[in-house]
């Protein structure tokens, strides 16, 4: 099928305009913007389409408006983030006439304020997701530049009984500081485990179902 003579022609001005390096800048916010909602989808969609359906009570439409509410919320936060983080970011670099790396930090902690700020269960499962490898890549840097000293053997062990230890400690006697969807997990894992009455909920059901 041949394209129209009017939309080849206007295709081929948005290509030049797309290649023009004046317009960069803008126009990496807007890609910027587009690939944050895009991401933002990719991953909240089948989170919260399995968080939903395994510990959410309510009828199907409620579950259903949950997710696509929370797929929204996570997708417009990113997706906002990133435009205001890199227009930041080109905004010092034009002012300064140079890229600093201070520049990235600044951005981001603006960015952050603007879109983050709200104490919500999606903002609070993202800077604890960021927290975790934010602590493991601060340590990496750490032996890098020799302000660590490089362990002589793996620390990972440890590590791993450490968090397992403590985890476990704060669900069992100060489950109320754990996250929501943390506390609904370990509740169906260590919990619930402590409960049946006949064969059905011991192995085909987590819970008895309702008498009709």
């Amino acid at each position: 099928m041949a394209v129209p003579p009017q939309l080849r022609a206007l295709l081929l001005a948005v290509n030049a305009l797309l290649r023009k390096r004046r317009y960069h800048a803008a126009l990496a916010m807007v890609k910027g913007f587009r690939n944050g909602a895009v991401y933002g989808v990719k991953i909240r969609a089948p989170h919260a389409l399995v968080m939903t359906f395994l510990f959410r009570s309510g009828s199907l439409q409620e579950k259903l408006r949950a997710i696509l509410q929370a797929t929204y919320t996570h997708s417009r936060n990113l997706a906002c983030f990133v435009f205001a983080y890199k227009g930041l970011c080109a905004l010092q670099s034009h002012v300064q006439g140079e890229t600093y790396q201070v520049h990235s930090f600044l951005a981001a902690f603006i960015g952050a304020l603007l879109v983050f700020r709200d104490n919500s269960n999606i903002n609070s499962q993202i800077n604890m997701y960021l927290l975790s490898r934010l602590l493991f890549a601060l340590c990496r840097l750490g032996v890098e530049k020799g302000y660590i000293p490089e362990p002589r053997w793996d620390p990972f062990p440890l590590l791993t009984g450490i968090v397992w230890g403590l985890v476990l400690w704060l669900f069992e006697y100060h489950q109320r500081t754990l996250q929501p969807s943390l506390q609904s997990s370990m509740t169906y894992l260590y919990q619930d485990s402590d409960v049946w009455h006949d064969i059905s909920d011991f192995l085909l059901y987590n819970k008895s179902l309702p008498s009709k």
